[in-house]
């Protein structure tokens, strides 16, 4: 014997609704995503301006080409979901080797010094709203209902 679907028993999912937090997450991943391959791309195509700058800091200019290589690859890691994590890692590694770079330099604090650390903080913040698994293994989910 042979059923035939009706109307009435065909029953659909309904897509589930993406919370807010994690459309926040999104947005400040990509918002650190975008800043980032921007200073990839830069390093990358090593412009007078790049070159430079990093004359002034005490490395060589081609070694833009090769820190912008090595960002792009930290970045990778970090949009492919299941190395976010890990990407997120070491990027803030790289992060915090700027930081140390301008520090060197004895540049301004909070415009200059600190902004590795104002970018690290988005990266982490993205990835924390958006990934529930990361709130568990850290054992601080405050998205998590009472």
């Amino acid at each position: 014997m042979t059923s035939i679907a009706t109307p009435a028993t065909v029953t659909t999912t309904a897509k589930a609704k993406t919370p807010v937090a994690t459309k926040i997450g999104r947005g400040l991943s990509a918002l650190a995503v975008a800043f980032l391959l921007m200073d990839a791309t830069m390093h990358l195509m090593n412009p007078d301006f790049v070159a430079q700058a990093f004359q002034q800091a005490g490395f060589p200019a081609y070694q833009a080409v090769l820190i912008g290589v090595l960002e792009l690859g930290c970045l990778v890691l970090y949009v492919i979901p299941k190395t976010a994590v890990l990407g997120a890692i070491v990027q803030t590694a790289y992060l915090g080797g700027a930081l140390c770079s301008n520090l060197r330099l004895e540049l301004p604090l909070f415009s200059t010094i600190l902004s590795p650390v104002y970018v690290a903080i988005i990266v982490w913040a993205g990835l924390y709203l958006r990934n529930a698994a990361l709130r568990g293994a850290l054992g601080v989910d405050i998205l998590k209902k009472r």
